[in-house]
């Protein structure tokens, strides 16, 4: 039926979660390669939200132009608050994958739920459900094992380094959820997303720059990667989550989304020789439940 695809084709969502949670698996392992090449953290951060803001703009300017002119300085302001979060989410997020795993980096960044549920009850003082208390205990016992088994095989603190990098973009990021939240109905997501990169963008430009990180004057790989990340996990794969959310049950699409790490994990396997201990899997294991607990209680709690 014309208009209603997603109800003619019922496969179609899962579909395109599908090819979304593989598009977002591959940022990790792009940072990588261009890590590997000598492209610095900073510098990747930049370019890579430079890149989406310049391929969303021509698309989003003339769409949200008049919702601009008429919005208050209080949701703009929101939403350039949340685009500073979101530069530290990728600034911290990227130089985690210098001193850490991949496996671990993609697992720990992914704890958002952990973090929002925490949040919403020291900050909002919604009450936790027996769920999401299950599921942040799951996840705070997973995490330490992974700190744990990390710091026995690696430079002593160079993986607890990164380790603690990947966690602090997990904060961020759940802080950058939290504040969309908060815009939901003062702006259109269309209008959010373009601000909230756009600042992103500068932020990160602005402290590549105050640390002598170079933007120009790089192989023509190092653009090709970052140019990839933007087109690819940023804006391919992000657009498919919240595209599935508005025809997929919340916790549906939040247990396809922790398929990115072990996406991540089995790329990382293959291409770099990146193997984890028995330890190490089963925190990994234990944290991606306790994620997944807690972000199915979260919406149910929603829900009812």
């Amino acid at each position: 039926m014309p208009g209603s695809p997603a109800g003619a084709r019922p496969w179609l969502p899962y579909a395109v979660l599908a090819v979304g949670v593989v598009v977002v698996s591959t940022a990790s392992i792009l940072i990588r390669f261009a890590q590997d090449g000598g492209t610095p953290s900073l510098t990747i951060a930049a370019l890579r939200l430079g890149f989406a803001t310049l391929l969303l703009t021509p698309y989003a300017w003339p769409r949200v132009r008049t919702e601009l002119q008429t919005a208050s300085r209080h949701a703009v302001g929101l939403a350039a608050l949340s685009g500073l979060l979101l530069a530290v989410h990728f600034a911290a997020w990227i130089s985690s994958l210098e001193h850490t795993s991949v496996a671990s980096s993609a697992v720990l960044v992914t704890t958002n739920p952990i973090w929002v549920g925490l949040a919403a009850w020291l900050w909002l003082r919604e009450p936790l459900s027996g769920a999401t208390i299950l599921g942040i205990a799951l996840g705070v016992a997973g995490g330490c094992m992974v700190f744990l088994a990390d710091a026995s095989v690696a430079a002593p603190g160079q993986t607890s380094f990164g380790n603690a990098l990947a966690l602090l973009g997990a904060v961020t990021a759940s802080a950058y959820l939290l504040v969309g939240r908060r815009l939901r109905g003062a702006l259109s997501l269309l209008a959010y997303i373009w601000i909230a990169y756009g600042t992103a963008a500068l932020a990160l430009v602005a402290l590549a720059l105050v640390n002598g990180q170079p933007l120009w004057g790089l192989p023509l790989v190092a653009y090709g990667l970052t140019l990839a990340l933007a087109a690819g996990p940023q804006l391919i794969g992000h657009t498919t989550f919240n595209w599935a959310l508005r025809r997929l049950p919340a916790p549906t699409v939040a247990m396809a989304i922790l398929g990115e790490p072990i996406g991540a994990a089995l790329l990382a396997w293959l291409l770099f020789g990146e193997r984890a201990g028995p330890v190490q899997l089963a925190g990994f294991v234990v944290l991606l439940v306790g994620v997944y607990v807690t972000a199915r209680g979260e919406s149910k709690a929603a829900a009812g």
